[in-house]
């Protein structure tokens, strides 16, 4: 949406509100007020790299204002190579805060929030969503994904299959008249929504993996022997490191170790 005249030349990076309208800032109703009769353009992930270099043309004169749906442009939605593009030619980028389901989700979930993922759609087919999970399995922080009602109780059994029964919590119709965060573990919840699927935009946020105490030398030898029988001391010392949850220079060294044995 371009406001000539109205506002300096540049992308401004607008969020709308997940629900309730009230939710617009003030900055983005002033805008949304200026460019009330300016024209729409769509823009997605299948834009070309035309429909990219038109609106780039269109920011040396004039004010472009680029929102989604709902919520914040960017999460999870187009527009990270229109504004890498904007800042690699020196363009002026605004944004304009507001609405996250991400961050609003967390704020309900009553789970640790001084260090989260957002890992957005988990893939649909089973390998790549397991593989997935896999990936994210060791990482000490709070996971945050995006999903649908159909899809929820699916991916909720294979997080419970791939982290354990780590607690969670499921926040669904944010901002909305109907919003509700369900609270418990995955196995729990995965049995829960395999009943209804839900309705509504959901986002599922799950603990992260509880602390422990670091692996003693016997725990990571024995792990590092069984290892070592079919993989090379880094390959070895990489897989025991994100199983054992030990620094992977300790394990690289004593996999050194024990392949000169």
């Amino acid at each position: 949406m371009a406001m000539e005249d109205a506002l300096p030349p540049g992308l401004y990076i607008v969020a709308t509100p997940i629900g309730n309208l009230g939710d617009l800032s003030p900055r983005a109703k002033l805008l949304a007020h200026v460019g009330s009769k300016a024209r729409m353009t769509v823009y997605h992930d299948h834009s070309s790299e035309a429909d990219r270099d038109a609106i780039l043309a269109r920011l040396a004169s004039q004010a472009v204002v680029l929102v989604s749906d709902a919520g914040t442009p960017l999460i999870s939605d187009p527009g990270y190579k229109l504004v890498r593009a904007a800042r690699q030619a020196g363009l002026a980028v605004h944004t304009v805060p507001g609405p996250s389901a991400v961050i609003a989700a967390l704020t309900l979930a009553g789970l640790p929030t001084d260090r989260f993922m957002f890992a957005g759609f988990l893939p649909s087919k089973a390998k790549a969503r397991a593989d997935t999970i896999a990936e994210l399995s060791a990482l000490r922080a709070t996971l945050v994904f995006y999903e649908s009602g159909p899809r929820l109780a699916e991916s909720l059994g294979a997080l419970y299959q791939g982290l354990g029964a780590r607690e969670a919590a499921i926040a669904r119709e944010i901002t909305k008249l109907h919003e509700e965060c369900v609270t418990g573990t995955l196995d729990v919840l995965a049995e829960r929504y395999a009943k209804v699927a839900p309705k509504g935009e959901i986002v599922i946020v799950v603990a992260p993996p509880a602390e422990r105490a670091e692996a003693s030398d016997d725990e990571l030898d024995r792990a590092l022997g069984e290892a070592l029988q079919s993989s090379s001391p880094s390959r070895a010392a990489a897989d025991v490191a994100a199983g054992l949850g030990v620094p992977r220079k300790r394990a690289y060294a004593r996999a050194l170790e024990l392949s000169k044995a």
